[in-house]
């Protein structure tokens, strides 16, 4: 029978391999001086946008990170880290995390990784400023309407003037009329 310790270290990298292998991206967080309850309120916010925060040793983090194929980032866990596991839009757990951030100065955004790229602290804070994807996608569409609109909007004058024009014509005409009749 196994000892507890080495069966809970097994249990938490292999944990740690499946979330990466279902995230699109995962980030590494230094939370040295940030109270228990103030973790668990960040876990619940994570939790809201399918995101989820894992506090784990960093001897286990290292291993995973290794075995996982992401060796350029076992650097990064040095202190009390955790793991934060992005599953949808890495924009607002960025968001999340830097609000977080500001009520706790001890709060540190390490590094990470997002789709093959390697992240920088200030990378997630740069992401924290990005409109989220319900707000780029209204703007892509904006941008793909705009042209279109523009042509309606021509076409629409276009008409209108020629409309103007035979109205014009029309009341010329009608006015012609009567003074040739009276000759």
């Amino acid at each position: 029978m196994k000892k507890l310790g080495p069966l809970f270290k097994e249990t938490s990298e292999s944990i740690i391999k499946d979330r990466l292998k279902k995230s699109e991206a995962f980030l590494i967080i230094k939370h040295a001086g940030v109270s228990g309850p103030d973790l668990s309120v960040l876990r619940q916010s994570l939790k809201g946008q399918n995101g989820s925060f894992f506090v784990v040793k960093n001897s286990v983090a290292r291993r995973a990170l290794k075995n996982s194929g992401y060796d350029s980032l076992v650097t990064s866990v040095e202190g009390p880290c955790g793991l934060v596991f992005i599953k949808e839009d890495p924009v607002v757990t960025s968001k999340i995390l830097c609000d977080f951030k500001k009520g706790h100065e001890k709060f540190i955004l390490e590094s990470g990784f997002l789709k093959d790229k390697v992240l920088a602290g200030k990378d997630i804070e740069s992401m924290a400023r990005l409109p989220s994807k319900e707000i780029l996608r209204a703007q892509l569409v904006m941008t793909l309407n705009a042209p279109i609109s523009g042509l309606v909007m021509a076409l629409s004058q276009i008409i209108r003037k020629f409309v103007y024009c035979l109205d014009q014509i029309k009341e010329k005409k009608a006015n012609e009329k009567p003074e040739g009749e009276a000759q």
